[in-house]
């Protein structure tokens, strides 16, 4: 068996290279795992491996320095580097030091681990072997390995974002190989995932990086020969594609490419359910332009998706006054007040596009306070059946406009604030006590009595009055005014309202009556509760 260490920060990548293969069929073992350089290093002096698996980028000792380390003290271990696309400086330095080739994190899969597990076994074997015969029989020298996807992309990849020295190396190793043959024109274009960021939140990295994989192999396939046309992840699902025309015309090269443009956000729609829009930038003459053409492409993306220079701006978080409001609509079970809120958040983003961090950084923080909400209060995180009656966050990719976030948000909201309701009112009650307790929940900011809420429930009201007062030790109107006291004493504290405006607010039917209720459940006016807990209490402080 050949003796397999796998180093990498992340135990989910750990996990996934561990299970990605049937190792022992196949003649090899995993004999362990370090989670950074330096155990790394303290394994393979007590027990060296055959093969070691490492990540390039690891927060103290980098993959770059312990791979480097490893060949000068341990040079029958040999060595395949794990890397992202924002790594190539990196790869680069640990193939050139002796590593056998690299894996990409987003594009792990069994097949592609094997075959440099076997070449790193043919590679030591050889070593072993010294000058040309290796223990099971001749040597076999290897054939240059042919150009890979990956090395294609890494290339296109540092040159759109202003690398212009690896055109040179992009275009020599291409030559050799087929790739982009008779190229009279280059076109640069961009496409947006939206909006990525808000579907890939919770997502672990893996799993962000295997929706990105799907994405660009889809459009590769497409596409069609990696070596005329090439699909590479940028950054925050932004995808860029590289046409190459043999035609000199540049219209017709820019046509061509708005065309497959076209052709591919259709299929990431309709095989990955994922939204998205996208640019073309101008046709240039070399590779080396190939970073003025993306960025023309990504201006003209931003154009094209709605931004105004006229509109609103702000930054991409609630204020604390929002933050605020939104928590007391919470509390208060309040859908009027928290569909106001959104509506007044999202007025000034309507001019914005739909990807912006902007946008989806305040969605973001919605979602944020909904999800606390809904755990809030429980001994254990939302059970799937709750879950189940929010919208499904997948719905988001389907999204073309701010002006549908908002709705959907606020259907969003809308749920949330009804499960909490539900749950309030279930507590430790029977069926028809939670229902008439859900009854006040829900229309306590209006006319409630006896009569209609066991009109409602479709119970004589004598008989919902004597187990209301059973199972909740308190009569039905003084459960209504419980409810509208805790009501008033948050709006009282966020000092947004005057007094006469909070009692119309939680339902009194008169200024006196809602004085005289809440000093008998709190012990003090609320003028009192205002100086004390309000933002009288600031006043009063600095006096």
């Amino acid at each position: 068996m050949f003796r397999i260490l796998l180093v990498d920060d992340e135990l989910l990548v750990r996990n996934d290279l561990r299970y990605l293969l049937d190792y022992s069929r196949h003649g090899f073992e995993i004999c362990g795992e370090a989670h950074d350089g330096e155990m790394a290093l303290s394994m393979i002096k007590s027990s060296p491996p055959d093969i070691a698996i490492l990540d390039v980028n690891m927060p103290g000792m980098s993959g770059v320095e312990l791979n480097r380390t490893i060949k000068e003290h341990y040079p029958s271990v040999q060595t395949i580097m794990l890397s992202s696309y924002d790594d190539y400086d990196y790869v680069r330095d640990c193939l050139k030091v002796g590593s056998i080739d690299y894996l990409l994190k987003h594009r792990l899969d069994g097949e592609m681990l094997l075959s440099l597990l076997q070449k790193a076994v043919r590679v030591q074997r050889e070593a072993v072997a010294g000058a040309g015969v290796m223990a099971d029989g001749p040597a076999v020298v290897e054939e240059p390995p042919a150009f890979r996807e990956e090395a294609i992309r890494q290339g296109i990849t540092a040159i759109i974002r202003g690398k212009g020295a690896e055109a040179d190396e992009l275009q020599a190793g291409g030559g050799r190989h087929g790739l982009y043959p008779e190229a009279a024109l280059y076109t640069a274009a961009t496409l947006q995932i939206v909006p990525f960021l808000l579907l890939t939140e919770a997502n672990t990295d893996v799993q962000t990086n295997r929706l990105v994989r799907q994405a660009v192999d889809l459009m590769q396939q497409s596409l069609g020969d990696i070596r005329e046309r090439t699909a590479t992840y940028v950054e925050n699902g932004r995808i860029a594609v590289v046409f190459s025309c043999r035609d000199r015309s540049e219209h017709a090269a820019a046509s061509e490419a708005a065309r497959s443009m076209s052709k591919l956000s259709h299929s990431l729609e309709m095989y990955l359910n994922l939204k998205s829009i996208y640019a073309v930038g101008h046709a240039c003459g070399s590779l080396a332009k190939l970073g003025e053409s993306y960025a023309a492409a990504e201006r003209a993306l931003d154009a094209s998706s709605g931004l105004k220079t006229g509109s609103g701006k702000r930054h991409a978080a609630l204020t604390i006054e929002e933050q605020k409001q939104l928590l007391i609509a919470i509390e208060r079970l309040d859908g009027v007040a928290a569909q106001r809120l959104i509506g007044s958040v999202f007025e000034p983003l309507q001019g914005l596009p739909l990807h912006s961090h902007t946008v989806q950084g305040i969605v973001r923080e919605l979602l944020q306070i909904g999800d606390k909400a809904l755990k809030k209060g429980s001994p254990s995180p939302a059970g799937a059946s709750e879950m189940e009656r929010l919208p499904l966050r997948s719905e988001l990719s389907r999204l073309s406009t701010v002006a549908e976030l908002m709705a959907w948000l606020q259907l969003y909201y809308d749920s949330l604030l009804a499960l909490l309701k539900e749950r309030l009112a279930a507590g430790v009650y029977s069926r028809h006590v939670s229902q008439a307790i859900a009854f006040i929940l829900d229309r306590y900011t209006t006319h409630v009595t006896l009569e209609l809420a066991a009109g409602f429930i479709g119970l004589n009201a004598s008989y919902l009055s004597r187990i209301f007062k059973e199972e909740t030790k308190s009569t039905f109107s003084e459960y209504v005014n419980r409810v509208r006291v805790d009501a008033a004493q948050k709006l009282l504290e966020s000092g947004q309202y005057s007094m006469k405006q909070i009692s119309d607010l939680v339902g009194f039917s008169t200024h006196n009556y809602f004085f005289k209720v809440f000093k008998e459940a709190t012990g003090m006016t609320p003028q009192a509760y205002w100086n004390r807990y309000g933002a009288g209490k600031g006043a009063s402080e600095k006096r």
